[in-house]
């Protein structure tokens, strides 16, 4: 750094100056920064109440995503549970004991899980903790905050309906229109003679049509005819909308086209037109609309934003080929349009060149189309089966201290 402001002379400005200063700083305390975050003394310690399934989730992620600088401390449990199960985590005890475990424990972060709330939630416990620093969180903002995704199923239609974060200013939507017409209007004149080649090598290895247009979605539930290049083999008969179930019928060229994402291309017209943005929900096909609208929770939701190119849940989880991992990408597209935002297109766009780029130098094969991606939640459901059970840490005497699957109760030390 020391060598480039001095060898360059437009970096001698004081803003020059005081952004290479940035810069050179942040780059020594990354490391720091992640080595912290490892540190078991410098991670934040988490307390959960309640031990459902969306806790569970939660956990999983938690584990899953070691690099966050989050260790899960304990559960304390809704009710008493006698049934024989397994478990890593300890049990601390039930919400009858949430004072005396609080501070045994000294957790920095409490996240509420109860299935159950009314008669149940701690209110007063909960407020003194927080104002002696400790942050408590609902369970659905804690999921939503790990996971970038929203947990469909712990949303009532009621919070929904309440939550300002869904209410976009008309500020943004203009501006996402104005940028992404200009981009899109920028890229067809740059990608011009790609596209007459990619045009030309359809029509050499497969002959018939280019382009292929599909009645897709669009905002409001309007309909719109989206272009693609086509990648496929045309048939007369209807064919299924997963990818799995046309794979004979891929081309030479559009195993290609689809592995680099170009079929795509076509498509900024759709965005010049209005029909779509660069980022957004990815548009379905109109046949497919009774189906999910039965099928998914909240899913008339994806269409009170405009379509897009690339997306959130395209980064995240790529092809789905069934109504379950459908459904897995309504939570990624539901996260986005709670949370859109200019800087969040930003960084998808960003990972979105990532993909494209870490995709010409992948393997091609069938996988490319069909495989979803081992989520989160399996990565540590597979190592928690083949791990050892962890023993229990020394506590101080806390009541009824146990694991989930013992029968009896046990104390417990704390080490000094």
């Amino acid at each position: 750094m020391v060598a480039l402001h001095r060898s360059v002379p437009g970096l001698r400005t004081p803003f020059a100056s005081g952004l290479l200063a940035v810069t050179a700083l942040l780059l020594v305390l990354r490391p720091i920064a992640r080595e912290g975050r490892w540190s078991s003394h410098l991670r934040t310690r988490v307390l959960l109440i309640g031990n459902g399934p969306m806790a569970q989730k939660l956990m999983d992620e938690i584990e899953a995503n070691p690099k966050r600088g989050y260790t899960i401390i304990g559960v304390v449990e809704e009710t008493p549970c006698y049934e024989t199960r397994y478990s890593l985590w300890l049990i601390l005890g039930q919400i009858s004991d949430l004072r005396t475990i609080v501070r045994a424990v000294r957790p920095d972060r409490i996240i509420l899980a109860l299935s159950d709330r009314r008669g149940r939630m701690p209110a007063s416990e909960l407020l003194e903790f927080q104002l002696n620093g400790i942050v408590v969180e609902d369970i659905a903002d804690a999921y939503e905050r790990f996971s970038g995704k929203l947990a469909i199923e712990a949303v009532t239609p009621g919070q929904l309906i309440a939550s300002q974060r869904l209410r976009k200013s008309r500020l943004l939507k203009a501006t996402q229109r104005v940028l992404s017409f200009s981009v899109a209007l920028v890229g067809l004149v740059v990608f011009a003679p790609l596209l007459g080649l990619i045009a030309l090598a359809i029509k050499l290895d497969s002959g018939g049509a280019v382009l292929f247009r599909q009645t897709r979605l669009g905002k409001g539930g309007r309909p719109f005819q989206l272009i693609k290049f086509r990648t496929m083999q045309p048939v007369d008969s209807p064919t299924s909308e997963w990818v799995q179930d046309n794979l004979a019928r891929i081309t030479r060229v559009g195993r290609w086209l689809r592995r680099l994402r170009l079929d795509e291309l076509p498509q900024l017209v759709n965005v010049i037109r209005g029909q779509m943005n660069l980022v957004g929900p990815r548009p379905h096909p109109v046949c497919n609309f009774g189906l999910f609208r039965e099928a998914i929770p909240y899913y008339a939701a994806r269409c009170s934003v405009l379509p897009g190119i690339t997306g959130w849940a395209q980064i995240r989880y790529r092809y789905a080929n069934n109504l379950e991992q459908e459904t897995e990408k309504m939570r990624y597209d539901l996260y986005y349009i709670k949370q859109m935002s200019l800087w969040l297109d930003l960084r998808i766009i960003l990972q979105t060149g990532r993909l494209f780029l870490s995709s010409l130098t992948s393997a091609p094969g069938d996988a490319d189309f069909y495989t979803a991606p081992v989520t989160q939640q399996e990565c540590a459901r597979l190592e928690a089966e083949c791990r050892p059970k962890r023993p229990a840490p020394a506590l101080q005497p806390v009541p009824r201290l146990r694991y989930a699957g013992d029968t009896e109760t046990r104390s417990a030390l704390q080490a000094p």
